[in-house]
């Protein structure tokens, strides 16, 4: 007989094997149920308790005897449309709760606003959060992209520039004077990408990145390492910089 429905229900084995007892020998005593569900007897009678709370099990008395019977089998659907009910209420719950829930845990990260990442697979990691920030149609930007990067790095931001493309996000870098034109050619390659030179000679191994509320300083290593910081001011005052920075350089020729 295949009893995984019951498990699936919610009844536990021993609830099972004694319900199953039941079904076969009618009304009894506790000893031959113990016997035929291989229940111990320190269990049988909490077993039976909690079908009876179930609703599976009843009990009858004969001369101060408890005879135990398992109740009319479709007493199961009576359960389950039961367990139904529940867990219906309990989703309206959860329904309720969620938003509650998610404006703490909105709460609690906006009181940690600052987070270290380590390595290139943390650069990327927190390059990547832009995803779960902007929408078609909005924009980043990077300003003093460093002159060199390994290549390795710069197959990722060739890949990410396709990813981008295809989420319709702007972009908009500042890259070191020092850096080569191929760079520049192929980052200006995609859509909805601009790239162009610094207007200052200006060389040094950190990087910015920003959008909406996020500021994250990056810096080119060995090991590398980069910053996210989520703060509205912070965010405006870098974006800024880069407003000026932008209107100063001139369109890749």
């Amino acid at each position: 007989m295949q009893t995984k429905v019951l498990h699936d229900i919610g009844l536990t084995d021993g609830e099972i094997k004694v319900y199953l007892s039941l079904i076969q020998l009618g009304p009894s005593t506790s000893g031959p149920i113990t016997d035929a569900s291989r229940v111990s007897r320190s269990k049988i009678y909490h077993v039976l308790e909690r079908l009876m709370q179930k609703g599976l099990v009843s009990y009858i008395v004969k001369e101060k005897t408890r005879y135990y019977q398992a109740e009319d089998t479709k007493k199961l659907q009576q359960y389950l449309d039961q367990k139904e009910k529940e867990f219906k209420e309990q989703r309206e719950e959860i329904d309720l709760l969620i938003p509650q829930l998610a404006l703490q845990q909105h709460i609690g990260k906006r009181k940690s606003e600052a987070q270290i990442y380590k390595g290139f697979k943390g650069i990327q990691t927190v390059h990547e959060h832009m995803y779960q920030v902007l929408k078609r149609g909005d924009d980043f930007f990077y300003l003093g992209i460093p002159s060199f990067q390994e290549q390795i790095h710069h197959l990722y931001w060739q890949r990410d520039h396709k990813r981008r493309e295809k989420a319709g996000i702007k972009s908009r870098a500042l890259f070191n004077q020092k850096t080569e034109r191929s760079v520049l050619e192929n980052r200006n390659s995609y859509r909805y990408s601009e790239a162009r030179y610094m207007p200052l000679p200006l060389e040094t191994p950190a990087w910015i990145m920003g959008y909406k509320d996020r500021t994250v300083i990056g810096l080119q290593s060995d090991e590398g390492m980069a910053v996210e910081i989520i703060n509205q001011k912070i965010a405006d005052s870098f974006k800024a910089y880069f407003d000026v920075l932008w209107k100063m350089s001139k369109k890749f020729q």
